[in-house]
């Protein structure tokens, strides 16, 4: 029996007493995952992006642990709700134009001191100030450098279009007027290399095209650790007490937290190992967070259909954002149809060995996503369901 026949006999029994559709999370996998992006983090500590895990039964379990520190989340309104929630410091990844929000933020010294607000525009903080309707907490700022890589003059561009702020000279500036006013306070900077990070480099049955990723990330890695490096001159030249900068992802953790400019690293992916983590050639995880749709009929030979499965995930559009069935080995999505909304023709020969009802276990192609799909992760230990808990979408949350 393959190692991975094994993981499908566990889940099956684990969730024999279970109706799919469901979703679980291998905590053995999980914790194995957590400990590895410990070791490549090298002793830096490891800010976990709840937008990859978006379940705050796991996020407790995995800050818990050695080696992590700190929420990066992904809206104003999520980021509130995990400081009322007790979670301390929480770091929001992403510009907000909440003015409730702001408002609810600006009032309430716990939320005050729990929360850093991302920021790379003046405007936004222009916002906030007509936001406040009263409340006089001072905001913690976060600045975010654009990390992409700019060839030929700046006509060329690797990387995404986030941050306006690319040079030490406008990450000083931008300080500069943030300590000029009133009830803000720059903490930290944050400089997200997602096309390091976040690109695999070793894509199976494309050579040329993992070669070249191989040696643009290589290119990037070194003009990046350089400029970053002098926009924390910079930008401690300006506040001195800056408490964090943050950078990597999962795909770069290693390489990020080797740079000395760098106090922190960003990463949550890497705990669940979703499909498009697979083509790394720096690390390799366990797949720990699974979904399984039942099979509801079987139209001919070598032919099964599951009830739904058809869970893109964000980005631009290919086959490469689509779930792949995952157990048994040796399924495919029939050319014709692919993954659909209400069923998911599947091809194989696995599946003249699959009864109505059996469990067919997918992989989702981006972490947390997975999760706006279910309300619960039912928690795999060994061949048994040890806790069902909720996920955001559980708990009523939908933040985006």
């Amino acid at each position: 029996m393959t190692a991975r026949a094994a993981d499908r006999a566990r889940y099956d029994r684990a969730t024999a007493h279970l109706d799919a559709p469901l979703a679980i999370v291998d905590l053995d996998a999980f914790d194995a995952n957590a400990d590895d992006l410990v070791r490549r983090a090298g002793g830096k500590p490891i800010r976990v992006a709840s937008k990859s895990v978006r379940c705050r039964a796991l996020l407790e379990r995995v800050l818990a642990k050695d080696g992590f520190a700190g929420i990066m989340s992904f809206t104003l309104a999520e980021s509130l709700w995990l400081a009322r929630s007790g979670f301390d410091d929480v770091l929001l990844a992403y510009p907000s134009v909440d003015s409730a929000g702001y408002a609810e933020l600006t009032s309430d010294p716990k939320l005050a001191s729990a929360v850093a607000v991302m920021v790379d525009d003046v405007a936004q903080l222009d916002l906030i100030d007509r936001s406040r309707d009263g409340g006089r907490e001072v905001v913690r700022v976060c600045l975010e450098l654009d990390t992409s890589l700019k060839l030929l003059g700046g006509r060329v561009r690797v990387g995404a279009l986030r941050s306006p702020l690319h040079t030490p000279a406008q990450v000083a500036e931008l300080a500069r007027a943030v300590a000029r006013r009133p009830g803000f306070k720059v903490v930290g900077i944050m400089a997200y290399e997602g096309h390091i990070a976040g690109v695999g480099d070793s894509v199976a049955g494309r050579p040329f095209r993992s070669r070249a990723v191989r040696l643009m990330q290589a290119t990037a890695r070194r003009e990046l650790a350089e400029r970053r490096a002098a926009v924390v001159r910079a930008l401690r030249a300006v506040v001195p007490d800056l408490e964090f900068v943050n950078g990597g992802g999962t795909g770069s953790v290693q390489t990020t937290a080797a740079e000395d400019a760098v106090t922190e690293i960003g990463a949550g992916s890497g705990l669940y190992v979703p499909r498009l983590f697979d083509n790394y050639t720096s690390f390799s995880g366990r797949p720990a967070a699974l979904f399984a749709q039942p099979v509801v009929r079987r139209p001919g030979v070598g032919v099964v259909t599951v009830l739904g499965g058809g869970y893109p995930a964000s980005g631009a559009p290919g086959r490469d954002r689509l779930p792949v069935p995952y157990l048994p080995e040796g399924l495919r999505y029939d050319p014709q149809e692919g993954p659909g909304e209400v069923q998911t023709p599947l091809l194989g020969a696995p599946a003249d060995d699959l009864l109505i009802g059996d469990k067919v276990w997918f992989r989702h192609a981006k972490a947390g996503e997975l999760c706006e799909r279910f309300d619960t992760l039912h928690l795999v230990e060994g061949d048994a369901v040890t806790a069902t808990v909720p996920t955001y979408r559980g708990e009523g949350r939908t933040f985006l």
